[in-house]
């Protein structure tokens, strides 16, 4: 990789995408307030919609099934990634303490998302077409299915797990692709997921946020909570 801006150059891989999360914790797809923070301005232009070559759209797969990293809509609900080593923190802060189903209990969540929740973490891991039709969001069904699921990654209850592609007559893979979604603890084990419970979600917050520091000299750190806050 070549050129820098924030400590990390040019991505030209799924693996340099990888590779960059794990180093620096969190890497957000699109522009955000930490300027120079995203996958977006660290792609060079040929590897954009270029017909026949990678990008950071065919990454996601990869990245997602590789275990080493999360992704999901984590930031301001846009996508991004979280590493492995983050993620225990990152969900104990974003889920405030809470498994779903406390969260419930407690009054903090509608009963359509926890029906939601309770299909994903069943079914270990659903198509986005898949996971509308059984939580009645499907073509004649209830509205608001992409809310519902950006707010419930916001949280760390769901994430991308993979996408699915269309393939041609050729046999070619098109189009954007088809989400896969999943829980954290199906995807990671729930040993790892809640191995931060024992902390404070403060607690979980502050070390985020201490590693972003160092990950990212120099930025305003109001830039840095405004980027990790849910």
């Amino acid at each position: 990789m070549s050129g820098t801006v924030n400590g990390f150059g040019w991505l030209n891989s799924a693996e340099d995408l990888i590779k960059t999360v794990e180093e620096l914790g969190f890497l957000p797809f699109f522009k955000n307030p930490v300027e120079g923070f995203s996958i977006a301005e660290h792609t060079p232009p040929e590897k954009w919609f270029v017909e026949g070559v990678e990008g950071p759209w065919e990454w996601k797969g990869p990245a997602a099934r590789s275990g080493r990293c999360a992704y999901g809509k984590f930031f301001r609900g846009k996508s991004g990634y979280v590493s492995r080593e983050l993620l225990p923190h990152f969900v104990n802060y974003r889920r405030d303490g809470y498994d779903y189903d406390a969260r419930f209990d407690d009054g903090l969540m509608t009963s359509g998302d926890k029906s939601l929740l309770d299909i994903v973490y069943s079914e270990k891991s659903l198509l986005s077409t898949e996971l509308r039709e059984m939580s009645g969001y499907g073509k004649n069904g209830q509205k608001g299915f992409d809310r519902v699921i950006t707010g419930l990654q916001m949280q760390t209850y769901v994430l991308a797990a993979d996408f699915e592609y269309a393939v041609n007559k050729n046999g070619r893979e098109y189009g954007w692709g088809i989400a896969r979604y999943s829980s954290p603890e199906s995807l990671f084990g729930a040993e790892l997921i809640r191995s931060c419970y024992k902390y404070r979600p403060e607690e979980s917050f502050a070390f985020i946020l201490d590693r972003l520091k160092k990950s990212l000299p120099g930025v305003e750190e109001k830039k840095i909570i405004k980027l990790i806050s849910i």
